[in-house]
């Protein structure tokens, strides 16, 4: 409705309209209108740096800037896009009774060490002192701080379960940065924890946090695929990702169309081959320059799935020497889950030097008594294999597992593929290539009993809480929601994300025509109508609307006007309708 003062504006309007038509336009928009797209901080560029093309168009049309390398800006229409975002998440979250809190991003270093977490990450870890010489760090996740938080109100069972959730910044001091905020180094999360009174209560819980999970992506418009994954760093029981199908993402998920097996490629299982055989006498030859496994393959004229080679990791309980097959990758998550402790980086030369260990000629034939030796199950089940001896410039050929060394640590460390076939029912597994975007932890009592996280329960018994983790990264949701809605001409936002439903403009220079833009831009509501005021070419305009990706487009011009009606454009659909100027509300607010 209008005010006394919106009023005011149209008297002053109407008497100056007929002399100043530029003047009554200027009144209009600066009295009538509290923000006009003219006025709307963040325009539309013409070009944007080369890459992946749905951040090319935040990009372009006006949702992000990139400050530095992985610290990236949101805009007024980025900032809009996700408020909205985090509205459905509460509105999802509330389902379950969530209650919302926040906890710092800085936190003691003390709580990380205490957690056990404070070596795992290295140098992704950004430490530092505050002026009393405590020491601190930038929280590249809040499991410990949530833990700290729940002490305070946790008296005994009757307080729980819990839920609580938080929208907050983390930084993690990131190698690569890829794709704008899809991975940055500063980013913001809505991570959610959840406290029970027995694992029992938490596996009843987990299924609900599953759905809930399903329920936002799908009310987001982005068609997910749920996967089993590892717990990386974040230690626990079991975990599962949400991942987006795109060429984007850096994730590869297997999967099986015939039994519906899926699985993040660092936890999958498969159908491996292995090369039994009578066992042949070791031999010790030459292989000058063979220091990897190409090189060595046509020295020797051998395919690499006859080859072995060492991978030697850091631990926090030393050093990890991993041994598996030329044809295959090394699994961190599998090898941590081996030998139960997180696996970090790759050991250096010069760790390795000081060991006298050699990286090239590695070999389970001549190790440090004090490495921890995990051989894979294809290479303890295959014959006759070729590694090297220990010795530069020399290999081993026909070594056997239990003749020729032995381990304590054998089974699965390994990378499969989509040349393998599933475990559960032999057919052959699919790689599809996703962006992860959400993923939920079963921790149980790992990082409550590291805290001393206690509570009386029922029978008077001290008892640990079982503890779930839920996180999703709101950077790489919003370039996901738009990798999922673009077309040629920009970007096409779901209607309930979209920062307004409506792009509302008008053709022609005529006074008639501008008042009763802003007369619909009143009735329409000023919070889901984007007016575009600006002197530029109908074409212009028509691009940046496409662009913006705006659902729904109403255009008024001095022949609509004479006919009495606007023009309603479906962003998405491509079509078009008009409407009478009577009507014009109703319809709008039926879409």
């Amino acid at each position: 409705m209008y005010t006394f003062r919106n009023l005011c504006a149209l008297g002053l309007v109407f008497v100056v309209g007929e002399f100043y038509p530029w003047l009554s336009f200027y009144v209009l928009s600066h009295t009538i209108l509290s923000m006009l797209y003219s006025q709307l901080f963040g325009k539309t560029l013409k070009e944007a740096p080369q890459g992946v093309r749905s951040y090319q168009l935040l990009l372009r049309a006006g949702y992000v800037r990139q400050l530095s390398q992985g610290l990236y800006s949101l805009l007024p229409l980025g900032m809009m896009v996700n408020k909205k975002m985090e509205t459905v998440i509460r509105d999802e979250l509330l389902k379950l009774n969530g209650q919302e809190v926040m906890v710092p991003l800085v936190n003691p270093y003390e709580l990380w060490k205490r957690g056990g977490r404070a070596g795992l990450l290295h140098r992704s870890l950004i430490r530092f002192r505050d002026r009393t010489g405590k020491e601190l760090v930038l929280s590249p996740s809040h499991e410990e701080a949530m833990v700290e938080l729940v002490r305070i109100g946790l008296n005994s069972y009757r307080d729980l379960p819990v839920l609580l959730y938080q929208f907050q910044t983390k930084f993690r001091d990131e190698e690569k940065v890829r794709i704008g905020p899809v991975k940055a180094k500063e980013f913001v999360m809505n991570d959610a924890y959840s406290f029970h009174r027995s694992p029992s209560d938490l596996n009843n819980f987990f299924p609900k946090m599953f759905s809930c999970y399903e329920n936002i992506f799908r009310r987001l418009g982005l068609p997910v695929i749920t996967s089993e994954s590892g717990v990386g760093f974040m230690g626990g029981e079991r975990a599962y990702e949400f991942h987006l199908p795109s060429q984007i993402g850096n994730d590869t998920v297997l999967t099986c169309r015939t039994c519906g097996y899926c699985a993040n490629q660092e936890v999958a299982t498969a159908i491996k081959e292995e090369h039994p055989e009578t066992l042949l006498p070791m031999e010790t030859i030459r292989t000058e320059s063979c220091t990897t496994m190409e090189r060595l393959s046509a020295f020797l004229n051998v395919p690499r799935s006859r080859l072995v080679k060492a991978m030697i990791f850091r631990s926090a309980k030393g050093f990890v020497m991993a041994v598996v097959r030329g044809d295959y990758s090394v699994s961190r998550e599998k090898l941590s889950s081996l030998v139960g402790t997180p696996v970090l980086d790759f050991a250096s030369f010069a760790e390795l030097e000081l060991r006298g260990v050699n990286p090239d000629y590695a070999s389970p034939l001549q190790v440090p008594s004090d490495f921890m030796v995990v051989i894979d199950d294809t290479v303890a089940n295959s014959n006759n294999l070729v590694m090297a001896s220990g010795e530069p410039g020399k290999h081993s050929i026909n070594v056997n597992y239990g003749r020729d060394f032995e381990s304590a640590y054998v089974g699965d460390i390994v990378q499969v593929n989509g040349s393998h076939l599933c475990l559960q029912c032999g057919t052959p597994l699919e790689e599809i290539r996703t962006l992860e975007l959400g993923n939920i932890f079963k921790l149980g009592d790992f990082y409550t009993r590291a805290l001393g996280l206690s509570f009386m329960s029922e029978r008077g018994e001290s008892c640990y809480p079982s503890m779930g983790s839920y996180g999703i990264g709101m950077g790489r949701l919003l370039v996901a929601v738009a990798e999922s809605h673009m077309d040629e001409r920009g970007l096409v936002w779901p209607k309930d994300i979209a920062p307004f439903k409506f792009f509302l403009m008008g053709i022609g220079k005529k006074l008639a025509v501008k008042q009763k833009i802003f007369e619909l831009y009143d009735k329409l509501g000023r919070d889901k109508v984007l007016l575009d005021d600006r002197i530029e070419s109908v074409g212009r305009k028509f691009r940046d609307a496409d662009l913006t990706g705006i659902p729904f487009r109403i255009i008024l011009s001095s022949k609509h006007l004479a006919r009495g009606e606007v023009e309603f454009f479906d962003r998405k659909t491509g079509a078009k309708w008009q409407v009478t100027l009577e009507k014009a509300v109703e319809v709008a607010e039926n879409l």
